[in-house]
């Protein structure tokens, strides 16, 4: 399966504490290779952006120390 057909049929899911209907979320989705698809919410329609497993785990691990917060 070629990645535009992988992204258009992967499992997306949105973090449960960012609310049902408010948008300003990002959506993720495992995908073959090790990688992960990142979009936004509000534009499910545009090109996803694609990162490495590990690109995506030190995201994670910056963002549950507070390295993101304004």
């Amino acid at each position: 399966m070629d990645l535009k057909d992988e992204l258009r049929t992967a499992a997306w899911r949105k973090a449960t504490k960012s609310g049902s209907n408010q948008g300003n979320c990002l959506e993720v989705a495992p995908l073959s290779g090790g990688r992960v698809g990142v979009r936004d919410t509000e534009a499910p329609e545009k090109e996803p952006f694609v990162v490495s497993a590990a690109v995506w785990d030190a995201f994670v691990d910056g963002a549950k120390k507070g390295e993101f917060d304004f």
